[in-house]
């Protein structure tokens, strides 16, 4: 066994780490924000990094620093009921019922369907589907292999791809900087950043994503806790330093591309105008590439993840068996319904998202504030209403108009910070501090 990695190994799970993260929403977000903030996108890239990137970076060095083994590990320290709940409810939200089936219909839509009559679009989604999800079954099959598949393979071709796509962006600009920004963007530009870097929800993926990182760190032959630890925090920290790289050349690229095109409905539509303006008809193969590598190495993480972690959860489901209906549910659901099921999806983890902070605060102040039960239960209680309440902002249009409904929206509404989506960080507080005293109240009677 050693003791530690070597840089190179090092930098391979720093790799993976960032394939894991970085989809296509990763990919055109950016380019969207970029444009809408024009000459204010400095600010904007700003106030997104800080939450874009801080936030799931903040989940990976909560991991190593209380040393967990994964997100129910985490969970564990509110109670082992909450954690059962908590991590099957995360697993199959961000797995086979919500972000998988969308990564297939995201990477058809932009990398497929220009190519595709639209008399034949139902026809080639339902094969690229069953396709991609095949691709991603046999990825998967073997845990130990992710770390090569992802963090050798798929992401350092993704990012050969990318980098020369932004490199030619970058040396022959379409535009300069001189552009008024739009929307919330003209007068609060750092402040939009930053919420739309929270609406990310990446934080999930770092507690969802932190099995994958240990359990590689661990096949590379490192076996002591603090060490596992220690590398799981330095992994995280190049995978976002790699990802705040790439945020902010996007956003940028964004920005100058209104020299040659108007604002576009989203990101997606601006980078195929990119990649069509610079490299003609081969620009949309190779943007077709990018996204479906982006997509791709993310479902891999994913599906991996979820069968790591649920037959760590109850061992009598088998990996292989959880692994083929994390891949059989999002091949179905990415051709049928998959814009309700989005839309019944979003009020959950808006319920989670909160909720996963607050895990990952506690965890990252663990040096300080201890590991008491009293603040995990406590702050995760005070957050848990609004939590609740913020999900239930989140419904459907059609479901808002209930008479209860619409009167928790509005209580909702009531919350500070609640039109920054943040509503529960003014409880959470309260729960913070409501349980540092209570465990400072245990400490002082057991002695």
């Amino acid at each position: 066994m050693q003791t530690r990695l070597t840089k190179r190994n090092l930098m391979f799970i720093g790799t993976m780490l960032f394939g894991l993260f970085f989809g296509a929403g990763n990919l055109i977000f950016p380019i969207y924000l970029g444009q809408q903030a024009g000459n204010h996108v400095g600010s904007a890239i700003i106030g997104l990094l800080i939450t874009g990137i801080g936030l799931p970076l903040l989940g990976v060095i909560g991991m190593g620093l209380t040393r967990s083994d994964g997100v129910f590990d985490l969970a564990a320290r509110v109670n082992r009921t909450y954690a059962y709940v908590f991590t099957i409810v995360l697993y199959l939200t961000l797995g086979p019922f919500f972000a998988m089936p969308r990564l297939a219909t995201t990477a058809f839509q932009i990398g497929l369907a220009p190519f595709v009559a639209a008399s034949h679009q139902k026809a080639v989604l339902l094969g690229f589907s069953v396709a991609f999800f095949v691709v991603t079954w046999l990825l998967a099959r073997n845990p130990g292999k992710i770390m090569t598949y992802i963090g050798k393979w798929l992401t350092p071709i993704f990012l050969l791809l990318l980098g020369s796509l932004l490199l030619v962006a970058l040396v022959k600009p379409l535009g300069g900087f001189n552009f008024t920004a739009r929307g919330a963007y003209a007068n609060s530009p750092l402040l939009t950043g930053f919420t739309e870097g929270y609406n990310t929800m990446d934080a999930l993926a770092s507690l969802a994503f932190g099995i994958v990182v240990i359990d590689a760190i661990r096949n590379l032959g490192v076996d002591d806790p603090n060490q596992i630890a220690a590398d799981t925090i330095k992994a995280g920290i190049i995978s976002m330093s790699l990802m705040a790289l790439i945020y902010a050349l996007l956003a940028i690229v964004g920005t100058m591309s209104l020299g040659r095109f108007a604002p576009a409905a989203n990101g997606g539509i601006t980078l195929a105008q990119i990649a069509n303006a610079y490299f003609g008809s081969f620009g949309n193969v190779l943007l077709a590439l990018i996204v479906i590598i982006a997509c791709l190495k993310t479902s891999v993480g994913i599906t991996s993840a979820l069968g790591d972690a649920l037959h760590d959860l109850v061992p009598a489901l088998p990996y292989h068996g959880l692994i083929t209906f994390a891949c059989i549910v999002p091949a179905i659901l990415a051709n049928i319904g998959l814009t309700q099921l989005i839309s019944y999806s979003t009020p959950i983890l808006m319920l989670l998202y909160p909720l996963a902070i607050v895990l990952i605060i506690l965890a990252v102040l663990s040096p300080w504030i201890g590991t008491s039960r009293w603040l995990y239960v406590m702050t995760t209680a005070w957050t848990l209403i609004p939590a609740i309440l913020a999900g239930i902002a989140a419904l459907p249009a059609a479901l808002t108009h209930i008479t209860w409904v619409a009167a928790l929206i509005r209580l909702n509404d009531r919350l500070p910070l609640a039109s920054l989506g943040l509503g529960w960080t003014v409880p959470a507080l309260i729960g913070l501090v409501i349980g540092w005293l209570g465990a400072q109240w245990s400490k002082h009677h057991a002695n």
